[in-house]
């Protein structure tokens, strides 16, 4: 689901044959970029304009722009930078939907989502496409399933007497500035491979552990018993993974890792394939029992999203010392259920907590989590929130 944050942009067009980009926080500097030039991403230097040109540079390569618009941006927003919920998705979809607009071009929802995954990989991280997928898509009310290949939503109506509260535990993470995000990328690339060779499927054009599936038309509880039958818990060397994929050294540097991991030696591909099937499967259960309307589903959703923390730290291990402290905290506090949300490393934990026990959640988790540490303590009034499926991107024009 989305949530109620945003990011805000306010857009004039110009004819300076420029676009110019400010920020309303002082941190942020200014930048300028000419539109007749090629638009460079610096991925070795993830400033925050460069998110923005990804949407720029994206919009521009899908219609063939040769020369954009000229547009002033003021950029704006309430969502915590570096916090896993998605801003620097959020300013790649505003800035997606602000080009397409500015250079009078017209796209559905679904194909600006598609566009905008593709180009937040400039700044190099190698997500997949459910951050942008629900920018676009929300529905303000009801969460969504998101199905890809092809890309589709369902409305999933949760369960009344139930909200959800996001908790910062304070611990930045910029997915494009470590190679921790990549690293699971490249893992779960190299496992997909593995399960693929193992069952006589050309590896050669698989590279997510989605396609095993639906070519093998396997269930997730098949696909939970091949990982158990073909892959080591051991991690695996590089040595080991060329020998079973037939690839040369060179080969796997170039076809398997990204720019930034190619200093890894070891694969942990049984845990990353389980977390990644498991926590599917879990999603499934979850829509399945929101439908169903049980008098018990709070209580049962909760017991998913414990156990998808879990996987999380254990399995992926994404979590981080401070999350899995929050998550425990919020637990004890009156939580249903809580994980981390988010690409992990930091950032938030999302709790669900019945309807009655709010305010005595919030002020438990303030106590324990956010005044005994001076630095949480003045981060906690945008830490700590309540919120409701929110709606999705939208442009206002000014008459």
């Amino acid at each position: 689901m989305a949530i109620e944050q945003s990011i805000l942009a306010a857009v004039s067009l110009n004819n300076s044959g420029k676009i110019h980009l400010s920020n309303t926080n002082p941190q942020y500097q200014d930048f300028i970029v000419s539109c007749s030039e090629d638009i460079t991403i610096d991925k070795d230097n993830p400033k925050w304009f460069y998110y923005f040109l990804c949407g720029v540079k994206g919009i521009q390569e899908k219609f063939g722009i040769t020369r954009l618009a000229g547009m002033s941006c003021v950029v704006d927003g309430t969502i915590p930078p570096s916090s896993g919920l998605s801003s620097s998705s959020a300013l790649v979809c505003c800035s997606g939907l602000v080009t397409m607009e500015a250079n009078q071009k017209s796209l559905s929802k679904v194909a600006l989502a598609e566009i905008c995954a593709k180009c937040e990989r400039y700044i190099g991280t190698e997500g997949g496409g459910m951050d942008q997928s629900i920018s676009f898509l929300a529905e303000k009310g009801t969460a969504k399933l998101i199905e890809f290949q092809p890309l589709r939503a369902t409305d999933v109506q949760l369960p009344e007497g139930a909200v959800f509260v996001i908790s910062n535990c304070c611990v930045e993470m910029n997915k494009a500035a470590s190679s921790h995000y990549n690293i699971r990328v490249v893992e779960c690339r190299i496992a997909t491979k593995m399960l693929a060779r193992a069952r006589d499927l050309d590896p050669s054009g698989l590279s997510k552990l989605a396609q095993v599936q639906t070519e093998l038309k396997a269930s997730l509880e098949e696909m939970l018993a091949l990982v158990q039958e073909v892959l080591d818990p051991e991690p695996y060397s590089r040595e080991e993974v060329c020998k079973v994929l037939c690839v040369t050294p060179e080969q796997f540097s170039t076809e398997l890792l990204s720019a930034n991991t190619q200093h890894l030696t070891h694969f942990k591909l049984h845990q990353r394939a389980k977390h990644v099937y498991g926590e599917a499967a879990r999603v499934m259960k979850f829509k399945s029992i929101c439908d169903s309307g049980s008098a018990e589903s709070i209580k049962l959703l909760g017991a998913l999203m414990n156990q998808s923390h879990a996987s999380c730290k254990d399995l992926y291990e994404c979590s981080c010392p401070e999350l899995d402290q929050l998550v425990d905290i919020c637990l004890k506090s009156g939580a249903v259920g809580s994980r981390l949300t988010g690409a992990g490393w930091g950032g938030c934990a999302v709790s669900m907590v019945p309807s009655e026990k709010v305010e005595s959640f919030l002020q438990a988790v303030r106590n324990a989590y956010y005044i005994p540490d001076p630095r949480r303590a003045a981060m906690e009034k945008q830490s700590l929130f309540v919120s409701k499926p929110g709606g999705g991107a939208a442009v206002f024009m000014e008459e």
